[in-house]
């Protein structure tokens, strides 16, 4: 086996050196194939992936109370919500009173503002105003200082965390926000901590250029009305969001004193569901770009199915040979199927090279990290390994059952 496997590869690089032209541009079809396959299904995956860390960030199995829907779309009804009663602070200690399911509750307000240190200003900043249970739902690492005390929000501590970038912005160096006194809207707060670089967000909370604090101090400086207020309600281990969603439902209507026949005045909206949504779409992008690279390795095949035949013609007195001392049919036969592999491997193998620097265009130039996993590798292989066997089938066949005496006079 061995004999045949090296036997097979010192012919397939003279076949190389000998028709380069001709090898090569067989090769092409294969590693544009795999090139749109690896490519596609690298990027896609990574999106994928980026957006459902980002979708998990908002928090797990949590459902979001808010007078808007999220789902979007171009036939949005936003006339439907827009007088709607937005949620109140209030509501929360009616939901922890009456639902079973509810392990943590928070409520959220954000508004933009401008933040004032010495001479320096920056300009509509995203200010998040949050309860305590935050934390809980959306845990926050804190690069320098401290996160927000019990105490602190129960008071409504004129105390605030920034974002990496703009304390970066703000105070050249980071850490040194730490301690120093700010002013939003014309109020002063203390600086006690700084959250922890996360990067460029698709979905949710964009962390890097914020400023939190408590939802009582948060109150002070906008109006709540105006602040985008919504709940969240993360379910209790074991529980689903489908069924905590259930229950909220009965909950606001109760609260909200609506009558059977009224329709719901919220949204609830559930976070899984965005998941599932995110991964129903990719997967129909995958399907495009497995369509687009098949069609480039059926024209990838056709050429190495070419060059077999070829191949097989240039040897046929060699292959008399082999069997007039005793080669059987089925090691013939390997020794081209194995060929063929190996054209197409090497054909992968570029493709997988540019698919490569792809992933170091989009990571380094456009800040948008792609990676390629071992299992889209594993793919790769076998995909070439797959359309060589096929492609080399016919012509192997061809060799395998050719008669000695008769090749040999060829």
């Amino acid at each position: 086996m061995l004999n045949i496997l090296s036997n097979s590869f010192l012919l397939t690089m003279q076949e190389l050196k000998v028709n380069k032209l001709r090898t090569a541009l067989s090769l092409i079809g294969i590693s544009f194939g795999i090139f749109c396959i690896i490519g596609v299904l690298a990027t896609v995956n990574s999106l994928e992936m980026n957006i459902q860390n980002e979708i998990k960030s908002l928090g797990t199995n949590t459902v979001y109370i808010d007078k808007w829907d999220y789902s979007g779309g171009p036939d949005y009804p936003w006339w439907k919500y827009v007088n709607r009663p937005s949620p109140r602070y209030e509501e929360v200690d009616f939901i922890k009173a009456r639902s079973g399911l509810a392990k943590n509750i928070a409520f959220n307000i954000n508004n933009n503002g401008n933040i004032e240190f010495d001479n320096s200003v920056l300009q509509s900043v995203i200010v998040y105003g949050v309860t305590e249970s935050q934390n809980e739902i959306q845990p926050i690492s804190i690069q320098y200082g401290r996160y927000m005390s019990a105490s602190e929000f129960t008071a409504g501590s004129n105390v605030v965390i920034m974002g990496y970038e703009n304390a970066e912005n703000l105070f050249g160096d980071p850490e040194r926000a730490i301690g120093k006194e700010v002013t939003i809207n014309k109020r002063k707060a203390k600086v006690i901590g700084v959250i922890k670089k996360t990067g460029q967000n698709f979905v949710g909370w964009d962390y890097d250029k914020c400023v939190m604090m408590s939802y009582r101090y948060c109150k002070q400086l906008f109006n709540e009305k105006n602040s985008n207020p919504f709940i969240m309600v993360q379910a209790k281990p074991n529980v689903t969001s489908v069924a905590l969603k259930d229950e909220l439902e009965g909950v606001m209507r109760s609260i909200r004193k609506l009558s059977p026949t009224t329709e719901d005045n919220f949204s609830l909206n559930d976070v899984n569901a965005f998941s599932d949504q995110v991964g129903k779409f990719f997967s129909s992008v995958n399907v495009g770009g497995w369509a687009i690279g098949l069609l480039s390795l059926i024209v990838g095949a056709f050429g190495i199915a070419n060059i077999m035949f070829v191949t097989v013609r240039e040897r046929t007195g060699m292959i008399g040979l082999k069997k007039a001392i005793g080669a059987k049919r089925r090691s013939i036969m390997f020794e081209f199927l194995l060929e063929a592999a190996i054209i197409c491997i090497m054909g992968g193998l570029f493709g997988l090279l540019l698919v490569w620097i792809l992933t170091l265009v989009l990571t380094n130039v456009f800040n948008f990290p792609v990676f390629i996993s071992v299992g889209i590798l594993s793919l790769a292989i076998s995909i070439c390994i797959f359309i060589g066997i096929l492609s080399g089938i016919i012509p192997a066949s061809i060799a395998a059952k050719m008669d000695p005496v008769v090749a040999i006079r060829r």
